[in-house]
């Protein structure tokens, strides 16, 4: 038992030894003071070390609570939800008539009617065939939309695959409008409008139009405005004593005109004519364009005429209803 004792501790005395040689225990003070501060300057590194990592893990912490730039995708969602409540509430759904029975008797009953949204299957179906393409060549827009679509439009109404919007005022075929300000004048000036959408823009320049004692105005199916309520307000009653006619193709319109003795006269900022320069007293056809558009190619080439307003000032263009109103009065001065 004694000499187990013995060994076991020489043992532990070596490796004793061999640990003082790494500064653990060692008597020697000169070994041990490199040791401290090899130790303390490791430890103020480590202490360092562990700053700059804690900034770090608080910086990426920060940016996976705050992902600033992650909400690209969900800060457009929620303005495009605020805009559409926005339009929902602003939408007045008073010309608005959805449902088949409602419809249909709106139909038969020969009501104004502005435009139609319907599905394939009540396009194509008996009751409704005959009357929608009958409107449809007069000049009401008609689009086939899914069911899907609808429900969008009316916002989950129960619209059973037809929805119509009515018009404030009835319009009339092309024929007669031509045949009425023939009849009423000599020298009749009709106005032509070339994609104005622009509700407010319509119903201002049918009040130019009526105050000038313009016989007509011309609107296409498409690219149009229509009589809806906003035209009928900004016009201010001007709609009720002006007549209409809403054609399916506005060039095939101007070929028309031009067969029954219209001269077609369009509006453009780049003409080398002036309107103050033109003197022709036949019946007028003027085309008015788009502000920013103008009007299109195809129908400048129907034109006989193309004038421009003069401008003294820097502004380059004006308000197709201005730019109306200003034609009108030059013209039926003359």
């Amino acid at each position: 038992m004694k000499n187990f004792s013995n060994k076991f501790g020489g043992k532990n005395n070596k490796d004793y030894k061999k640990k003082s040689d790494f500064g653990y225990y060692s008597k020697n003070t000169n070994r041990s003071e490199k040791n401290d501060r090899f130790l303390n300057n490791s430890a103020n590194k480590n202490v360092e070390n562990l700053k700059k990592n804690d900034k770090n893990d608080t910086f990426s912490s920060l940016k996976r609570k705050n992902p600033r730039f992650k909400s690209n995708i969900e800060f457009p969602y929620k303005k495009n939800s605020d805009i559409d409540q926005e339009f929902t509430n602003k939408r007045n759904y008073d010309d608005w008539i959805w449902g088949k029975h409602s419809v249909y008797e709106a139909l038969i009953t020969d009501r104004a009617i502005n435009r139609i949204w319907c599905t394939s299957e009540i396009f194509s179906s008996d009751k409704f065939y005959i009357l929608l393409k009958d409107l449809k060549s007069k000049g009401v827009l008609i689009e086939e939309v899914s069911w899907n679509r609808l429900s969008q439009l009316t916002y989950g109404a129960s619209h059973q695959g037809v929805a119509l919007q009515l018009a404030c005022s009835k319009t009339i075929s092309l024929q007669q409008l031509i045949d009425f300000s023939k009849h009423n004048c000599p020298n009749p000036i009709l106005l032509a409008l070339d994609g104005i959408t622009d509700p407010h823009n319509v119903g201002a320049i049918i009040r130019s139009a009526e105050a000038f004692d313009c016989k007509g105005v011309i609107i296409p199916q498409r690219r149009s405005a229509g009589l809806t309520g906003t035209v009928a307000k900004v016009a201010a009653g001007a709609l009720e004593h002006l007549h209409v006619s809403r054609v399916v193709n506005l060039n095939r319109a101007l070929e028309e005109l031009k067969k029954n003795g219209f001269l077609v006269v369009g509006l453009s900022g780049d003409s080398q004519i002036s309107i103050s320069n033109f003197l022709e007293k036949a019946p007028l056809v003027v085309i008015v364009g788009s502000e920013d558009k103008g009007i299109s190619l195809l129908t400048q080439k129907k034109c006989d005429f193309i004038l421009s307003i003069p401008l003294k000032g820097k502004t380059s263009s004006l308000n197709a209803s201005v730019a109306a109103a200003i034609s009108l009065f030059y013209l039926s001065g003359k």
